[in-house]
């Protein structure tokens, strides 16, 4: 019998494998929730290395939320990840849900990020 986790690991690779397909050469928009915090980074798959990323656990967005576990944290942080980007010359991404389902924080991140800028 798979565990939960295992499930997950089994949906992440599936997702990744059809991104990879579909992303031509474009950055990757990679997502990560636990159940305190939430993680956002721009990955360059070419390179092997992260363009930008930004996490509620960041000092200066720990400042500017009440609790990193709510919807309206996950928004700030894909506003905040997507104003980086832009930044840093980043205009157009692939959204990585990393096996999550396309709801809630994960949701509210990918909105507010396509508000804030970045395509995908």
């Amino acid at each position: 019998m798979n565990t939960p986790r295992e499930l997950l690991n089994k949906r992440k690779a599936r997702i990744r494998v059809a991104l990879k397909k579909a992303a031509n050469g474009k950055l990757r928009l990679s997502v990560f929730r636990s159940g305190k915090h939430i993680y956002a980074q721009i990955i360059d798959d070419a390179k092997g290395a992260t363009v930008v990323s930004a996490s509620t656990l960041d000092k200066e967005i720990r400042d500017s939320i009440k609790k990193s576990s709510t919807i309206e944290a996950a928004s700030f942080i894909g506003k905040v990840v997507a104003e980086r980007a832009v930044k840093a010359g980043v205009s157009e991404v692939v959204f990585d849900r990393g096996g999550y389902i396309y709801h809630g924080r994960v949701k509210a991140l990918a909105d507010a990020a396509r508000e804030a800028g970045l395509k995908f």
